[in-house]
């Protein structure tokens, strides 16, 4: 077993008390303390095993209702719009942003639904948002077209990403951080409109045969002047993160949370929440708003299309859910500053 190593980046600040950074066996990140390397047989397993809702799933056609959000982005107006999947577009006191964005399908990665807008009007963007670097997050094809209408942006993620950004837009600015740390935002102006902080999840890293676990994972949080937080989890699994972001900033005022493939559960369980574990996670951070993500765009696992959603509506019905929970259209223009 390799000596373990402990990493950040040394020219931004560790917000949580003595913690000694990302933990690093031989050239891999750690999740947490723990390596966690998903097995080939685990996959072998699940391609050679039949779905029990096969059948329900092939006859589920549901995909989510999609409306134009053009005129929201020529504006200056602050809000949320889910592009679908994890991508989102947020704008806060006139900084906009956009979340892991894959605007086209490749191979493997077939949209369901349409784009709420067309790729070439996603301009006037600042910030570009990664929480890893999985194809499904952080697409190529995506980065390359926003790098180059927007020359002016800016992106932020986990430790890593400079270098794996490099090939993709060498021109684009990367900042990269630990868990815990915070980001130094003084190139977007004198006074940044709000903090921004780099924070755990449980995942993994993988886009070739021989990059595993080389690059990091987390989520992402916001913070404005008057204490108000926007939370976004990346994707993750159920784990002790939760409580713990929760001490240091909670309770949280809107969460941007995965409720979607889990299925089949010792196939997914390491990678995904489902929706009991994503209510729970945010009934955890103590969220005063829920939008769920990283469902009904692509095809990702066994669940029938419409269970995610359908399951996090009645889990919130059922009064289990703390938060309310905000379930928009793709493309519908979210106004969160007026929620809290």
């Amino acid at each position: 077993m390799p000596t373990p190593r402990y990493v950040r980046n040394p020219q931004l600040s560790t917000i949580k008390p003595n913690y000694p950074g990302n933990k690093i066996l031989g050239r891999e990140y750690c999740n947490g303390e723990q390596l966690y390397e998903p097995e080939f047989g685990t996959l072998l397993k699940w391609q050679l095993s039949k779905n029990p809702q096969k059948e329900e799933k092939k006859a589920d056609t549901w995909a989510p209702e999609v409306v134009d959000c053009t005129t929201f982005l020529q504006s200056r107006e602050d809000g949320l719009v889910w592009l679908g999947h994890s991508s989102f577009v947020l704008r806060v006191a006139g900084v906009t942003m956009i979340t892991d964005p894959l605007l086209f399908s490749s191979l493997g990665l077939r949209r369901r639904h349409a784009l709420p807008c067309r790729p070439e009007d996603l301009t006037g963007i600042d910030v570009l948002l990664l929480s890893h670097g999985h194809r499904d997050h952080l697409d190529e094809q995506s980065i390359k077209l926003l790098a180059r209408q927007n020359p002016a942006m800016r992106a932020f993620g986990p430790l890593g990403l400079v270098k794996l950004l490099r090939g993709i837009a060498p021109k684009l600015p990367v900042q990269e951080a630990g868990w815990w740390q915070q980001f130094d935002l003084s190139a977007l102006g004198e006074t940044p409109p709000f903090e921004l902080f780099e924070l755990p999840a449980s995942h993994w890293y993988r886009r070739g045969l021989l990059d595993l676990n080389k690059v990091l994972w987390g989520s992402l949080l916001l913070r404005l002047p008057d204490d108000r937080t926007l939370y976004f989890a990346g994707d993750t699994n159920m784990n002790g993160h939760f409580e713990e972001i929760e001490r240091q900033f909670g309770p949280l005022d809107i969460v941007l949370m995965p409720i979607g493939a889990y299925k089949p559960a010792y196939m997914m369980a390491g990678s995904h929440t489902n929706p009991h574990e994503s209510a729970k996670a945010a009934n955890q951070l103590r969220a005063g708003h829920l939008v769920p993500m990283h469902h009904g765009t692509f095809d990702l696992s066994d669940e029938p299309a419409s269970e995610p959603q359908r399951l996090i509506r009645e889990i919130a019905a059922s009064g289990m859910l703390r938060p309310e929970l905000h379930v928009p259209a793709v493309g519908e223009v979210l106004r969160w500053q007026d929620w809290v």
